[in-house]
């Protein structure tokens, strides 16, 4: 192969990785029923109807994004918690739940129990959506 030949197949590569994060990122998938916060030395304070659980970084800008995203959620829906875990403190935990980037904010209900998942700054509106299915 040529130098032409490789930089075009990268070029390929980067650009469909690029639309498959573009599609992906930030959207609320379902997730099975799993509780397991009383594990791993991570105990935390669940809401009385649901609870936001973020797992950030500290070098990470969309992680404060995040932060602020889904505490004015919690602040404005009665019931609802935010909570944040720094995954590079919880690392077995993060690889117990398969987190592979920052930030991974989990929609817990009333019993802790995992309802779904977002990887990167999550949609406002698919937030509220899967907040409104437990409420």
């Amino acid at each position: 192969m040529n130098g032409s030949a490789i930089l075009v197949a990268s070029l390929i590569l980067a650009t469909l990785f690029g639309v498959y994060r573009l599609i992906t990122d930030g959207h609320v998938k379902a997730k099975s029923e799993q509780h397991i916060w009383d594990t791993h030395n991570c105990k935390i304070d669940l809401g009385d109807k649901a609870t936001l659980l973020q797992f950030s970084s500290a070098f990470c800008q969309p992680c404060r994004t995040t932060k602020l995203l889904l505490a004015d959620i919690a602040s404005s829906t009665p019931g609802v918690s935010h909570v944040e875990i720094n995954a590079e403190e919880h690392l077995p935990l993060v690889r117990e739940l398969g987190i592979t980037r920052t930030p991974t904010t989990f929609i817990l209900d009333a019993n802790g129990t995992i309802r779904g998942k977002a990887s990167g700054l999550p949609k406002r509106s698919e937030v509220t959506q899967s907040l409104a299915a437990l409420l």
